[in-house]
């Protein structure tokens, strides 16, 4: 004989856990969004160049963010 116990059901209906799955939602869906950006593959691509790679194209690692995203934070 199979039943459902309390437990289970009250866990489904916590408001808390509703609200946090939400924003959890909402998260993920944000980090999707900055992951598909082009400007953040890029800085990525540079980032997995060796110290070396960079400094052949006149750059340092610690200016790969100012040079993918200068041009829109003004940093």
């Amino acid at each position: 004989m199979a039943y459902a116990s309390n437990a289970t059901t009250a866990a489904t209906l916590n408001p808390l856990g509703l609200v946090a799955g939400f924003f959890r939602a909402i998260g993920n869906g944000l980090v999707k969004m900055a992951e598909a950006n082009h400007r953040v593959n890029r800085a990525r691509t540079l980032m997995a160049l060796s110290d070396e790679q960079l400094a052949a194209r006149g750059m340092k690692r610690e200016d790969v963010v100012k040079h993918v995203f200068g041009d829109i934070m003004y940093i």
